[in-house]
């Protein structure tokens, strides 16, 4: 069920990919990189939803605030299917962002409720084991909406979608805050309450480091359709290829789990964005310099995909419980901040990505490169 909850955003971006495409053709022919904008535009939605979604969760507690995201999430999804402008799908899916900021951010407040450190941690990778299937079959679900009813159908899957896990969520989850422990939605309070988030050092840190994790994942996500489909000739079979990369990345969570309790969230972390650094530096001399002999070009650009999401899967969870780490008695606020802030700055890193996409995979490995190293950086001036 948590995996569910916290699917709710990969699934609202991924099934979306296939869709792109034929948007791009029907809403704006005359730029289609402006399709992207239709990820940028949920995810900034979810950014901002996020500010709200934690603290509303502090006071009226963790079940009905997630009902409430989906709510807004279903609603959302409603008007897209009857948008007939790219305006009006943008704001659709801008909305629906805020919704879908329910369910993922206090689901992980909901985690938090129950435990924290290290286990934290290691119950995070085991829900991310699960829900890694959802976002590998997104793109198949997305496609086969999209043969039955259009890009319109999309938004279909995404109401049965928010139907089906607020019913699960209502009738399987108990209600993790008690009302002694809510906190009122009180000016003072939450001025209080988001002022010792955001003078927490730790707490900044991790946030800019999920930042650049963000921005680098979300980068390659707005540009992954035009590249398998444009730059490499493999747009038909995208759904399956997007799978398999997001089941072999999947491992990554599985080490996680394995290794985290030993080995320490912040230890995993830093050796993932070195191994990132090192993977896209690589992969940027090769392309830049046209090394690759043809045989060789797809296979190398899909290795290095499965290494970026490889490496989401070994440091968002573990990046997460080092903020939570020390704001228990603020679970919601923390992780709306900490969300929030990641997301809308990530951004815009990922939107001027997107749009510089010139037919090769070169702004997405630079882009990747700097954000690994960045936070390869960040992650020197982090403590457990």
């Amino acid at each position: 069920m948590l995996a569910f909850l916290f699917a709710t955003i990969a699934f609202s971006i991924d099934a979306m990919l296939p869709a792109l495409p034929e948007i791009a053709a029907q809403l704006t022919p005359e730029n289609v990189n402006r399709a992207q904008l239709i990820l940028t535009a949920f995810v900034a939605g979810m950014g901002l939803g996020t500010l709200f979604a934690g603290p509303i969760s502090d006071a009226i507690g963790r079940k009905r605030a997630i009902t409430i995201g989906f709510a807004i999430y279903a609603a959302a999804a409603v008007v897209a299917i009857f948008a007939n402008s790219i305006e009006v799908l943008l704001a659709a899916r801008f909305v629906q962002g805020l919704g879908a900021a329910g369910p993922r951010i206090v689901g992980l407040a909901l985690v938090r409720d129950l435990y924290e450190g290290r286990e934290m941690a290691r119950i995070t990778s085991i829900v991310m084991m699960v829900f890694i299937i959802i976002p590998a079959l997104a793109p198949s679900i997305g496609q086969g909406m999209i043969w039955l009813a259009g890009w319109h159908g999309v938004f279909i899957g995404f109401l049965i979608f928010a139907v089906i896990g607020s019913t699960w969520l209502n009738l399987r989850q108990a209600e993790t805050l008690p009302p002694e422990r809510r906190r009122p939605l009180r000016a003072g309070p939450l001025k209080e309450a988001a002022r010792e988030v955001l003078t927490d050092r730790h707490v900044v840190l991790c946030t800019l480091i999920l930042t650049l994790g963000f921005g680098q994942m979300f980068g390659l996500l707005s540009s992954a359709q035009q590249l398998f489909g444009e730059a490499y000739g493999k747009g038909d079979a995208f759904p399956s290829w997007f799978a398999a990369m997001a089941l072999l990345s999947g491992a990554g969570t599985v080490l996680n789990a394995a290794f985290v309790t030993r080995f320490g969230m912040r230890r995993i972390a830093k050796w993932a964005y070195i191994m990132q650094t090192c993977v896209s530096a690589v992969m940027l001399v090769l392309v830049g310099g046209g090394l690759l002999p043809e045989a060789l070009q797809f296979p190398a650009f899909f290795i290095w995909c499965v290494s970026v999401f490889f490496m989401a899967g070994v440091t968002f969870g573990n990046l997460n419980a080092l903020a939570l780490q020390r704001m228990g008695h603020i679970a919601g606020m923390a992780a709306s901040i900490v969300s929030a802030t990641s997301t809308l700055l990530a951004t815009l890193i990922a939107a001027p990505v997107g749009l510089l996409y010139d037919g090769t995979a070169l702004p997405v490995i630079i882009a990747t490169l700097i954000c690994s190293a960045l936070a390869w950086y960040l992650m020197g001036m982090l403590r457990d």
